[in-house]
């Protein structure tokens, strides 16, 4: 018996909302129905890429400096 892999669905980085926790310290990353926090936001979209495989999408990694690109000022 040999696993199938499972097949990823890319998406685009540009799905992902990032913004700063009023009254927190630290970010949010929400996407598909998912919801991250970090202390920084580097850290909320890695843990996003993490949730998002789990639901069976792929999401490209970004670095650092590119995804202070996804920081809405507000939801």
């Amino acid at each position: 018996m040999s696993k199938r892999k499972k097949v990823l669905r890319k998406i685009s980085p540009a799905r992902v909302k990032i913004f700063k926790i009023s009254n927190r310290r630290g970010y949010a990353a929400i996407c598909l129905g998912n919801l991250t926090e970090g202390t920084s936001a580097y850290q909320a979209y890695q843990r996003m890429t993490k949730a998002l495989k789990r639901n069976g999408y792929e999401l490209n990694v970004l670095a650092s400096n590119r995804v202070k690109r996804l920081i809405t000022s507000g939801i």
